[in-house]
């Protein structure tokens, strides 16, 4: 599949909104539209593994496998940085339990014991715990005759939805998964169909729905609105849609700085908590002001996530992939 520049755009601004979320909260100021990042991550999530699936037939235990080996090794590292890191003392707030630590692991939603949220040891990772939940759904649809595919998808990410509105379940595992957020990974699947089948609006609507797209997160920002996957979900899926149909229509120039940034996003995503937090150590006794300090801990984040690409990710895809007992094999489809 070749490389889709808009995609990997939107893939750099959403880790990078993600930062300036964090380096701010963590700096006393506030960039709260930031979080949306993660829900034009999901749809994007949605829109790759349906076109990647469409083009490049995989069967259900192939996709499995690639996508654990694409994200589980970095996080575990991380993961396993904080676990240390809470040994030592080094974050005096952070309480563990075999539990936590065990379902931080496996993708389990659980209930962190620091602060009773539904969060893994790393914080940032509870957006996996969704994409886990995505592949695995995804894969089983997989054993479904091609045309029942996409709406089978659907149905089953709807029938979660309602029935977390209609039984409001207490469990982190049932919380999590009956969010009406899920739907994203939906809506990108969607929206892949719709590229695949060359039914994507044309440039000029496209363009019209990223700025329609960034005006509404623009607003959130601007004037303190209360927002959640019920408006940033909309927001995203018109972002998405409007930055495809420009690229479908030839419009999108290539600009290498933003397409790697696209590529070591998820790295930037995992592991840029971890510099924003030595950042604010650092500034917390000085005269620095708060915006200055927040895009101090945004740079060393987002430089650090790159040193991580280019450092544990690219190295640890190579070894996998080269791995005897993980090589793809043929599909069969």
């Amino acid at each position: 599949m070749k490389t889709l520049y808009g995609i990997q755009y939107l893939r750099a601004f959403a880790a990078l909104a993600v930062v300036l979320f964090h380096a701010a909260e963590r700096s006393g100021g506030h960039f709260r539209v930031g979080a949306a990042g993660v829900d034009v991550f999901f749809v994007i999530s949605g829109f790759i593994m349906w076109t990647m699936s469409e083009r490049r037939p995989v069967t259900p235990l192939r996709f499995v496998l690639d996508r654990l080996q694409r994200i589980a090794p970095s996080y575990w590292i991380v993961t396993a940085i904080m676990i240390g890191g809470a040994a030592a003392g080094l974050f005096p707030n952070m309480r563990l339990t075999a539990s936590h630590i065990l379902g931080s692991l496996l993708f389990i939603p659980v209930r962190s014991p620091s602060n009773g949220e539904i969060w893994p040891v790393l914080v940032q990772g509870w957006t996996l715990n969704f994409e886990m939940f995505f592949y695995v759904v995804f894969a089983a649809c997989l054993f479904l005759p091609r045309r029942l595919r996409l709406g089978s998808l659907i149905g089953v990410f709807a029938a979660f939805v309602i029935a977390g509105a209609v039984l409001h379940p207490q469990s982190p595992l049932l919380v999590t998964y009956t969010r009406p957020i899920i739907l994203e990974f939906a809506a990108g699947a969607v929206l892949g169909q719709l590229w695949l089948k060359g039914s994507v609006p044309g440039a000029s609507l496209g363009i019209a729905l990223v700025i329609a797209s960034l005006s509404g997160f623009a607003a959130i920002e601007i004037f303190g609105l209360e927002f959640n996957e019920i408006i940033c979900g909309p927001l995203a899926i018109a972002l998405v849609l409007g930055m495809v149909s420009i690229e479908r229509g030839g419009k999108l120039p290539e600009i290498p700085p933003l397409t790697y940034l696209g590529n070591s996003s998820y790295s930037i995503y995992l592991w840029h908590t971890l510099a924003i937090s030595v950042i604010a150590k650092l500034v917390i006794s000085t005269p620095i002001p708060s915006d200055v300090a927040a895009f101090i801990g945004a740079i060393a984040g987002t430089l650090l996530g790159i040193f991580a690409y280019e450092l544990v990710e690219k190295p640890l895809r190579n070894l996998l992939r080269n791995a005897s007992w993980l090589r793809a094999r043929p599909s069969p489809a």
